[in-house]
């Protein structure tokens, strides 16, 4: 005779939380999340001559810069708090909290009244931003592994590269029909919208696997971080990688518009650029089925390296000023590569510690973000007049990454 086995016996419940957090809402939400940090720059772009006007700058002054390089800076700092807390207290307390800080600090921008006030409030808001974006890998982390992960990393990528196409032409329209601090306040409205959309979303993070949140065990977590040898070298790789799209970001502009003379086409070529890449990433979410994500993630890289050669030479004929469209293909090989390698390479250093995930996601993205930026900086302080600082550096910068892509994917055990 078969006894049914009382409740105290029974099998534990799938923990794992259902509906949105497995369906395509959950993708939309998680992406809507990772793309309001980069609506807090890309939006504001359109507004620097209002800005320079209204504060009195020159009008080539680049201290409305400080709009951009604040809100990276405050981006450097919040993954430190929202990360250990999402391990702590689950993910959707601390991510509320850094959307109500996110509409908080764009609505002090938005008021304050004078420029040092908007530029703390920047640092602020990027310190907001930082926290969806650490929990959303967090919460995919929670959710996904493997190649399964990477094609969604990679697809968010694609929705994602939406951003830098659409949000500087939201910021021109808003300051056509209201003053140029709107750009401001419709980040605060997305921000409200955003709170109420994630309260549908069920805690990725079981209680099991909360961490405290103290100096131990955050300096324990960190220290397992740092000491992966897969998970820190594809976290240098990443570095090197956001490191040749800041410089691409960062430089492409002053090339078109000093070296080539087509500074009124760039925000079409920009965009043209940004449809690519989307594109791209979307083509990488099918690689992973075909590849699995560490062959595919080691054959990009040589290719990588490869066109950031050719791009090297393109940037050597013609004198120092080499056929526009054929530099443009150049340039339309190799940044792809950098984009297309990073979701995968971040697949890779999240998956080995999936119990400290929002502390692992932190310091993936200060390093990443941190690193990144001042590599694109240096990148676009070397400008000398022509185009081949700008090829050295991708050059450098993707062999780099590859050598990093090779060691963390080699094999432990012979």
């Amino acid at each position: 005779m078969t006894t049914q086995p009382s409740p105290d016996t029974a099998a534990p419940a799938d923990p794992r939380p259902r509906g949105v957090a497995e369906g395509r809402e959950f993708i939309a939400l998680v992406t809507a999340l990772m793309a309001m940090t980069a609506l807090g720059i890309d939006l504001m772009l359109p507004a620097f001559p209002e800005i320079r006007a209204d504060f009195g700058m020159p009008s080539d002054s680049t201290s409305v810069a400080w709009i951009v390089t604040a809100y990276f800076l405050g981006m450097s700092v919040g993954p430190w708090l929202t990360g250990p807390a999402s391990d702590r207290f689950g993910r959707r307390a601390p991510l509320v909290a850094g959307l109500v800080l996110y509409g908080a600090s764009a609505a002090t921008a938005a008021l304050a009244p004078s420029w040092g006030w908007i530029v703390a409030a920047r640092f602020v808001w990027g310190m907001a931003a930082a926290g969806p974006r650490a929990i959303s890998m967090a919460m995919i982390r929670d959710r996904f592994d493997g190649d399964q992960m990477a094609r969604l990393m990679s697809m968010i990528m694609a929705v994602f590269m939406l951003v830098p196409i659409v949000a500087p032409g939201i910021g021109a329209g808003l300051i056509a029909i209201l003053p140029w601090r709107s750009v401001f306040w419709f980040p605060a409205v997305i921000a409200i919208v955003m709170i109420v959309w994630s309260r549908r979303l069920p805690e990725t993070l079981h209680a099991d696997n909360r961490r405290p949140f103290t100096w131990s065990s955050v300096g324990t977590a960190v220290k397992e971080v740092v000491t992966h040898r897969q998970t820190m070298a594809m976290t240098v790789a990443l570095v090197f990688l956001f490191g040749s799209m800041t410089t691409y970001l960062s430089g492409s502009e002053v090339i078109i518009e000093d070296v080539f003379g087509y500074g009124d086409w760039f925000a079409l070529f920009f965009a043209a650029v940004a449809v690519l890449l989307a594109i791209n990433s979307l083509s990488n979410a099918r690689l992973v089925n075909l590849l699995g994500t560490e062959r595919l993630v080691r054959r990009l890289s040589l290719f990588g390296i490869a066109t950031a050669a050719l791009f090297v030479i393109v940037s050597y004929t013609g004198g120092e000023k080499p056929n526009f469209w054929l530099w443009a293909v150049g340039l339309c090989l190799v940044v792809p590569i950098a984009q297309g390698l990073s979701p995968s390479s971040n697949t890779l250093a999240m998956a080995p510690l999936p119990h400290v995930a929002g502390t692992a996601s932190a310091v993936i993205s200060t390093l990443s973000s941190a690193g990144g930026a001042l590599l694109g900086g240096m990148a676009t302080g070397a400008f000398d007049g022509t185009v081949r600082p700008f090829a050295w550096h991708f050059l450098v910068f993707l062999t780099i990454a590859a050598a990093a892509i090779w060691i963390g994917t080699r094999p432990s055990h012979p």
